[in-house]
């Protein structure tokens, strides 16, 4: 998944002479001014980009890829979003996740891990924030942009199945990597041992020392 904000300290109010003349109250009609001049509501707050070191895992791969440095963006259109991964230093757009996407976002850490399905396959990114509290806004913001609301309003049971889908196809990539590395771990072994006894062989046949 920045130290986290702090507020600007107001500066003290000055108190009013005792010296000065007290101004005379004037009443007025109070419903008359709050129907004159209504309150306008209070501006939406811009979301606030996140600085994200980006690894990528492509299908089939065990090891993660370093694509550098990003800053993470919420495209807001309509009752819709999407968030947007792009380049530091070129600006260039690395990844897009939006309702249209088919993934599973998890917590590790300060990193959010993002399984996306494409059929079969599993592309997988990994999203390193600075602080806690900047991945858990991460992670909010892309649930919520990828939750699909129509979907699970008109067809739950469709919504649901869609997602029991995804946990599956994921959790299948995930057992057969791990199967893998297991694998390999266990032909390194293997070879290890195989290669420390055939240098010890020569030394175990000569004489003990004599001591």
């Amino acid at each position: 998944m920045s130290e986290m904000e702090v507020d600007d300290a107001m500066g003290g109010i000055p108190q009013a002479s005792q010296s000065q003349t007290s101004m005379p109250i004037v009443h007025s009609d109070i419903s008359n001014t709050q129907s004159a001049s209504p309150v306008p509501p209070a501006p939406r707050d811009n979301f606030r980009d996140i600085q994200v070191k980006v690894h990528i895992r492509r299908p089939d791969r065990d090891s993660w890829v370093y694509m550098g440095r990003g800053v993470v963006s919420q495209d807001i259109s309509g009752q819709s979003s999407r968030v947007v991964v792009r380049a530091v230093s070129t600006g260039k757009v690395i990844a897009v996740f939006s309702e249209g996407s088919d993934l599973q976002a998890e917590k590790r850490g300060n990193f959010v891990v993002i399984g996306c399905v494409e059929g079969s396959r599993v592309v997988s990114w990994s999203l390193n924030a600075l602080s806690n509290s900047e991945t858990l806004r991460l992670l909010a913001s892309i649930e919520l942009a990828c939750y699909k609301c129509k979907q699970a309003l008109a067809d739950p049971r469709s919504h649901t199945k869609a997602r029991r889908r995804i946990e599956r196809v994921i959790k299948d990539d995930r057992r057969r990597r791990h199967r893998r590395r297991k694998d390999q771990d266990a032909m390194i072994d293997a070879f290890s041992k195989q290669t420390i006894a055939s240098e010890a062989g020569p030394m175990e046949a000569g004489p003990p020392p004599n001591l």
